[in-house]
């Protein structure tokens, strides 16, 4: 009976342990998924000039870096940036499609990162016409329980002009916003296409290990 009993309680121990990983593991899978509709939706409200919206999506300490603008720190600072950029109206498009997530959640399950791609096409009727790419190399936190972005920082890696096409090479980065200074400068000193320029990975290759 003793032996029965012993069984029964490394069972149960066994047991404990698998619900325990199984725990674990949805809730990083839960995570994936919120901070995937979390950028998701940045994009759409960026992609239709609802500044407020996207900056509500910060921690409150969160910082946002854009090509070679600077870093704005703060939610504050995030919105101001934001309001600085021009208004959605008839005759603008100003897509942002965010693509290609590698998220990485923390073994605390309260922080992330995360690296996506971002498709730009910007238009003003009857002006300019342009396309891009971004990447981005992402910070996430959880606030009260929701996920937010604490730190978004975007890459340009090509931006041209539509109409004449990748092969003339690339607009040069905006590297200010008129009116508005940075709280920090940029991270990153770099060009654009038709330079080359590989933005860092936060994770090493998933395959060999190795960084990059």
């Amino acid at each position: 009976m003793s032996d029965e009993i012993a069984s029964l309680r490394e069972s149960i121990e066994a047991l404990r342990a698998e619900v325990h990983t199984l725990r674990d593991r949805t809730s990083r899978a839960e995570s994936h998924l919120a901070i995937a509709n979390l950028q998701a939706a940045y994009g759409y409200y960026v992609d239709k000039g609802l500044w407020d919206e996207a900056a509500d999506m910060f921690t409150p300490d969160g910082t946002l870096e854009i090509a070679g603008r600077g870093v704005y720190v703060g939610q504050d600072r995030v919105r101001q940036y934001l309001h600085a950029l021009p208004p959605y109206e008839r005759g603008v498009l100003f897509n942002h499609m965010q693509l290609q997530p590698v998220i990485h959640v923390d073994a605390d399950g309260e922080r992330a990162q995360g690296r996506w791609r971002a498709f730009i096409l910007i238009a003003w009727l009857g002006g300019e016409s342009r396309w891009g790419e971004a990447v981005y190399e992402n910070r996430y936190r959880k606030v009260d329980g929701v996920w937010r972005i604490a730190a978004l920082h975007a890459f340009i890696t090509f931006y041209c002009e539509y109409d004449r096409g990748l092969n003339h090479g690339g607009v040069p980065m905006v590297r200010s916003i008129d009116g508005l200074q940075p709280d920090k400068p940029s991270t990153h000193d770099y060009e654009a296409f038709p330079e080359v320029f590989v933005p860092p990975f936060h994770y090493p290759n998933p395959v060999s290990g190795r960084t990059w």
